[in-house]
C-alpha cells in the first residue's frame, strides 16, 4: 500500500504557512494548499485532511508530494502549461502592447477598449485580457514635478537634517499657508448616508468668500499655531511670524521650514528676521513643496473638514477652522520623517535623466 511522504517544516517555513493561510491578500488557492501543507505537517493523512478541508483526497496528496519535492515554490505556482490557452497568437499580443505604450489613436490621447478595440477588429475583452496582462492603464496618468533647483541636494539635506536631528535646545517650525479657503454653500441640501447609499452633495455651490490659514507644525510633538487672515501679503505673513514668537518659549531658537513664496523673502519680512535673531529659515527646493510636513497636516484639514463642509459665510467658515485645530491641538500626533536624503537624491536623479533623454528625443 502507498504511503503518503512525511511533511517536515522549519519555523521559517511554519510561519509562511501560516501567514499565507489567514492571509487576506494571498490568493483563495495558495490558502488551501497552505492548510493542505500545514495539516500534514500534524500527520494527518490525505483522507484526514479530506475531510477537514473538504478537498479531495487526490488534491491533498497533489499538494502534499509538490511541498515534499520543491519546498515553498512548489506550491506557489501551477505547473507550466496548465491553465486555459489564449486564443490570441503571440504577435497580437506584442501588436497590442507597442501600439499601446508607443502610439496614440488618430483623435485622441490614450487607447481605450473600444478604440483599440476598433483598430486591430477584436473584442474589447481581449484587448483588456492582453492590458491586465502587461500591467497597462492606459485610461491613468500620475502627475509629477521634479525640482530644478541648482541647490536641491544642499536644501534636502538641511531640512531632513532638522527633521531627523534638530539643534538641541531649539524647535523646528513646518510652516506654510493655506491660501484661498472658500466659504462654499451648497444649493440644496444633501441626503445623510444610509445602509445601501452613500451620502450626496450637490455639484453646483455657492461661494460666500475666502480666508487664509497660516500654519506652523511643531516636529517635535504635532502641535499647530494656526492664525485664519483675510489675505497672504508679507503683512499677513509678519503678523502671523509674531504670533508664533509670542506663542513659543523666548529662550528657544527656532528653526522655520518653509517655501520660496516671495511673501517669504519681502525686505520687510527680513528686516524683521534681522531683529529677532532666534529666528532661523529654511527653505525647501523650489517645487518641493513635499518635503514640507505641514502639507500634510493641510491634507487632512481638507479630507476631514473642508472637502464636504457646508458654510453660510467666512467668519463661519474660520470659526470651523478654529474648532478644528482646537481639537487636533488635543491629542497632536508628531509626523515622522523616514525617507533617506540619498534615496530622494537617487530617485531624483534618475527622473533627471529620463526627462532629459525624453526632451533630446524631441
Amino acid at each position: 500500500m502507498r504511503v503518503a511522504p512525511a511533511v517536515k517544516l522549519s519555523e521559517i517555513d511554519k510561519e509562511w504557512l501560516l501567514k499565507q493561510a489567514s492571509s487576506g491578500v494571498a490568493t483563495k488557492r495558495l490558502g488551501e494548499r497552505c492548510r493542505i501543507v500545514l495539516l500534514a505537517a500534524e500527520g494527518k493523512t490525505n483522507e484526514q485532511i479530506e475531510e477537514a478541508l473538504g478537498v479531495s483526497r487526490h488534491k491533498a496528496a497533489r499538494w502534499r508530494t509538490r511541498f515534499v519535492q520543491a519546498g515553498r515554490p512548489g506550491i506557489e505556482a501551477d505547473v507550466p502549461g496548465r491553465g486555459r490557452k489564449p486564443s490570441y497568437p503571440p504577435e497580437l499580443r506584442e501588436l497590442v502592447v507597442r501600439m499601446t505604450t508607443r502610439e496614440k489613436p488618430a483623435h485622441g490621447t490614450h487607447w481605450s477598449l473600444a478604440t483599440m478595440a476598433k483598430a486591430l477588429d477584436i473584442s474589447p475583452r481581449t484587448v483588456g485580457r492582453i492590458w491586465l496582462q502587461h500591467g497597462l492603464k492606459p485610461h491613468l496618468v500620475r502627475t509629477f514635478k521634479v525640482s530644478n533647483d541648482p541647490r536641491f541636494a544642499e536644501k534636502l539635506e538641511d531640512v531632513i537634517g532638522l527633521y531627523l536631528n534638530a539643534p538641541e535646545h531649539a524647535l523646528v517650525l513646518c510652516v506654510d499657508e493655506k491660501s484661498q479657503v472658500q466659504a462654499l454653500d451648497r444649493t440644496q441640501p444633501g441626503l445623510p448616508l444610509k445602509k445601501g447609499r452613500a451620502g450626496t452633495m450637490t455639484h453646483d455651490y455657492v461661494r460666500h468668500g475666502t480666508t487664509t490659514l497660516f500654519a506652523a507644525l511643531n516636529v517635535a510633538d504635532g502641535k499647530v499655531i494656526g492664525h485664519c487672515q483675510a489675505r497672504h501679503r508679507h503683512q499677513e505673513w509678519l503678523k502671523f511670524l509674531q504670533l508664533v514668537d509670542q506663542r513659543t518659549p523666548p529662550e528657544r531658537e527656532l528653526h522655520l521650514i518653509l517655501d520660496n513664496y516671495a511673501t517669504h523673502k519681502h525686505p520687510k519680512v527680513k528686516a524683521w528676521i534681522s531683529k529677532h535673531p532666534r529666528f532661523h529659515l529654511h527653505f525647501t527646493p523650489t517645487s518641493a513643496s513635499w518635503l514640507n510636513m505641514v502639507e500634510r497636516f493641510f491634507r487632512d484639514l481638507t479630507t476631514q473638514r473642508l472637502r464636504r463642509g457646508v458654510f453660510h459665510s467666512v467668519p463661519e467658515l474660520v470659526a470651523a477652522l478654529e474648532k478644528y485645530l482646537d481639537h487636533y491641538n488635543k491629542e497632536p500626533a508628531p509626523f515622522v520623517w523616514t525617507a533617506k536624503a540619498n534615496d530622494i537624491l537617487m530617485k531624483v536623479k534618475r527622473a533627471r535623466k529620463k526627462l532629459s533623454r525624453r526632451l533630446k528625443a524631441h
